[in-house]
């Protein structure tokens, strides 16, 4: 027998932290279970050919995907394609995007099972139902959620190449209290915390294995304040036994939760060593109550405003464009008010209609249209229409490409002015009507298209060669020593909907 657990990762760089688990929580069935992770973008062919070379010789062969929002279509070629070349090989789904909704997935219907939720139980017992009987008579099965003690925890498993060349994703946490209808963690009853102890117990091994880049995944790590301080204490201590060999640590912070015992350990952190993902979303009152979204918009904008002035952490926030109720106007209020808090960086992200998310309830009422296939990007509200959501769209990738890069750090505060949402929304309208193309723009190009914005504003030749040889010259905003693997993914959803990614 072998069991084969594998998924289609979004880049080389991301190691799935969800197979892990499961491989780690296999039990007797561990020795007989062997991961296998590919890249989107890999001929399916030759993904069928590689898992066909691990098909046990005699007895059954369980292949086990884990399924998501970046890989559903290719994933769904390759179940197609195994089941025509090896019908004898059992598929076993699981992951998010097939956790709701499933009856209408073509997967699901091409595959022999469905667990649906936690796998960490669920898997390794239908495993052995289909191994040694009697068979499952149900296709789909709701995934149990045992104890957290009773998870065996899946560091191990990352090896010495991971280790060196792949982000590490860790968790202290699993789930979230809050119910933003936009992000999955709203249909968690809570957060459910790992023994600190044993946690902190695999991160020193990792630690000493050589892993010097930590990515939390944890919805809200902050939320815990005793906890938090213990693992930052964790990586302080790293920091001052090791200064020349420094740790890097990826967290997501609630906005409005920063209290003084919290600031006093960040602030002892030097450049480099932390990274926050902060989801704003909106800072619009009526629509956080629609979406079900608690926050305190000053308390946010105060606790964002400490950290640039006050901690060396490297701050990375994110809005939602296409939220229900919110309009353009509303929307570029927001991002006016986060650009001027000055956060390294602002993830404009568009709306996606993630399967299973509370979300759906505001369809009628408020006009919400979504592209019916994946990631299910929102394409029209009752207050935004499809040709201005394009234009959101635009900006969003423009924004990447002039601001989120870094490479214009001088020249962006002239695009932005006093205006900086309608600034930049006219320079996107026009610099698309000169490209027609929103990727695949060199810098040079780039760069000659900004020169040429600033000229047509009335700014002197002499001034915009000024700037852009200052940008051109120099190197990206984005601090020196922040590890390459710590950018986001350019093309990622909002940063609360994609946490459920990384599992």
């Amino acid at each position: 027998m072998t069991i084969l657990l594998s998924t289609l990762n979004a880049r080389y760089s991301h190691a799935s932290l969800g197979l892990r688990y499961l491989q780690a929580n296999m039990s007797d069935l561990r020795e007989a279970t062997q991961l296998h992770e590919f890249v989107i973008g890999a001929k399916t062919a030759d993904i069928v050919e590689k898992l066909l070379a691990h098909k046990a010789e005699t007895g059954v062969t369980i292949v086990g995907f884990g399924v998501y929002i970046w890989n559903i279509e290719e994933t769904t070629k390759v179940v197609a394609m195994l089941k025509r070349v090896a019908p004898d090989m059992v598929i076993v789904l699981g992951g998010p995007e097939v956790s709701y909704e499933s009856a209408e997935q073509q997967i699901v219907q091409l595959a022999d099972y469905l667990v649906t939720g936690w796998g960490d139980v669920t898997l390794p017992q239908l495993c052995r139902q289909i191994l040694h009987g009697p068979k499952p008579l149900m296709k789909v099965h709701a995934g149990v959620q045992p104890p957290m003690a009773d998870i065996v925890l899946p560091y191990s498993l990352y090896s010495d190449h991971d280790i060196a060349h792949r982000t590490l994703y860790v968790e202290a946490s699993r789930g979230c209290p809050f119910k933003c209808e936009f992000c999955l963690s709203a249909l968690d009853k809570t957060a459910w915390p790992f023994a600190l102890d044993a946690f902190l117990a695999e991160m020193e091994s990792l630690h000493a294995r050589g892993a010097r880049l930590f990515k939390f995944v944890d919805r809200t790590f902050n939320l815990n304040v005793k906890t938090s301080l213990k693992i930052l204490q964790f990586f302080l201590d790293k920091l001052a036994a090791n200064p020349d060999d420094p740790v890097f640590a990826h967290f997501e912070l609630v906005p409005d939760h920063l209290p003084d015992a919290l600031k006093e350990s960040i602030a002892q952190f030097p450049p480099g060593a932390l990274q926050f993902e902060i989801g704003i979303q909106s800072f619009n009152p009526e629509v956080q109550a629609l979406v079900s979204r608690r926050q305190n918009n000053e308390k946010a904008a105060e606790n964002i405003r400490w950290l640039m002035q006050q901690s060396q952490a490297h701050l990375h926030v994110d809005l939602i464009a296409g939220l229900p109720g919110e309009d353009v106007a509303s929307f570029a209020s927001g991002f006016d008010r986060l650009v001027a808090l000055q956060p390294h960086e602002i993830q404009f992200g568009i709306l996606k209609r993630l399967r299973g998310t509370p979300i759906i309830r505001h369809t009628e009422p408020y006009g919400l249209v979504f592209d019916p296939h994946p990631p299910y990007t929102i394409l029209a509200t009752s207050k935004i229409d499809f040709p201005t959501m394009q234009r959101l769209q635009r900006f969003s990738r423009y924004w990447d490409l002039v601001a989120n890069s870094g490479r214009f750090a001088h020249t962006l505060p002239i695009l932005l002015g006093d205006s900086p949402f309608a600034n930049f929304m006219a320079f996107s309208d026009w610099l698309y009507g000169k490209t027609d193309a929103t990727h695949r723009i060199a810098l040079d190009r780039l760069a000659g298209l900004v020169g040429q914005w600033l000229r047509l504003q009335g700014m002197s030749e002499s001034a915009v060669n000024a700037v852009l040889s200052t940008d051109y010259a120099g190197k990206p905003a984005r601090p020196a020593d922040l590890p390459p693997m710590a950018k986001p993914d350019a093309a990622a959803a909002p940063k609360r909907q994609a946490r459920h990614l990384t599992h």
